[in-house]
């Protein structure tokens, strides 16, 4: 037995060698614990194949997902002082900044850039929730107003991408100061008659969700996002009731009229595509004029895509962004182009419209 082990298997593994096998091939679902290959999984999205549980991605890699051909350009955020209380807890916050600033690359929360969706011109403010769970200081709220400027500047719609526990605890009363200074800086979005699209992603909660998160002209999430202000437990030990299912999840503030779409991850690019085009009155796919040979003196031909704009245009949806009847965002999916409503005082344009 032991010429077996001390020289029979030396040889064997000297001849065939050991192969190091990764350990992050496979990986779990925290939803229905079902094991995915790493490559699958990459290529769906970081989306389990087997339940469709959207799991965190990278931001480097959101932004690539959102923008066409996955190209953009990163905007500078003007610096702000870092650690101006002195705070310090088990650990001194200078420190923590420096810890996540080495694990992410990155010096704050959030990254400001800019591209094109769809055809239009777009700024996208998203959060990192790899750094310090994406809470908002002042660098976070300062990246905001800055991303609303350029919005304002190069005529752009503004697309906020929160995934954040809320206000910085560390920077106290200067991380609460920008809840107004976020507000102020969407309005003046508004103000400028541009789109303001918020996509709510895991997990939106605290002051983010009580400041510039709730007040998008269009409200979108991915499904099972966490949205809310304070967490499901705590709630429950002040009321002392017990919540109902799925309580903060994005299906559910959808049916309560919080969220207007829940979308997908792989829809995400074709939807924000459309909803930008409508919202900046552009079309996304031009209709073939003169049919398929392109012969003169035929009508256009007609895209499912003009006519859904003209539905909606009729309905007074993309008239002015700030007043859109959410009711009617729902029906903008092509599959249930035909069901738009007419509701309210848009009656009377949808007549004049018909009769033209």
């Amino acid at each position: 037995m032991n010429w077996l082990s001390n020289f029979i298997r030396p040889k064997i593994r000297s001849i065939v060698g050991s192969k190091d096998v990764p350990d992050n091939l496979w990986q779990k679902c925290p939803s229905c614990e079902g094991m995915l290959f790493h490559r699958d999984l990459a290529e769906n999205m970081n989306v389990c194949t087997h339940c469709g549980y959207h799991m965190k991605i990278s931001i480097s890699e959101r932004l690539e997902l959102m923008f066409d051909d996955g190209k953009y350009e990163r905007m500078e955020i003007p610096t702000v002082p870092q650690d101006p209380l002195k705070f310090k807890d088990k650990k001194k916050y200078s420190d923590r900044l420096k810890d996540a600033q080495s694990k992410t690359g990155e010096k704050d929360a959030i990254i400001v850039a800019l591209g094109v969706i769809g055809g239009n011109p777009t700024v996208v403010a998203a959060f990192n929730f790899a750094f310090m769970g994406g809470s908002m200081g002042a660098a976070v709220g300062e990246g905001l107003v800055r991303a609303a400027e350029i919005a304002v500047q190069k005529n752009a719609a503004l697309i906020a991408v929160p995934a954040s526990g809320g206000a910085r605890m560390q920077e106290g009363m200067i991380s609460l100061i920008q809840l107004p200074r976020t507000v102020i800086a969407v309005q003046m979005v508004k103000d400028a008659g541009l789109p303001y699209i918020v996509l709510l992603t895991d997990p939106t909660t605290g002051g983010v969700s009580a400041s510039f998160a709730m007040l998008g002209d269009l409200h979108l999430a991915e499904p099972g996002c966490m949205i809310g202000f304070a967490g499901k437990r705590v709630i429950e030990e002040t009321i002392r009731e017990q919540l109902p299912a799925g309580f903060q999840t994005a299906e559910y503030c959808r049916e309560h009229g919080m969220v207007d779409i829940v979308v997908a991850r792989q829809d995400l690019k074709e939807t924000l595509s459309r909803l930008l085009s409508l919202l900046m009155r552009r079309i996304v796919d031009d209709a073939p004029v003169g049919g398929p040979e392109g012969g003169r003196g035929k009508k256009p031909a007609t895209s499912k895509s003009e006519a859904l704009a003209a539905k909606v245009l009729s309905a007074g949806v993309a008239v002015a962004h700030p007043t859109i009847n959410k009711a009617v965002i729902r029906q903008l999916d092509p599959a249930n182009e035909d069901v738009v409503p007419v509701v309210g005082k848009n009656k009377r344009r949808a007549r004049s419209a018909s009769r033209a």
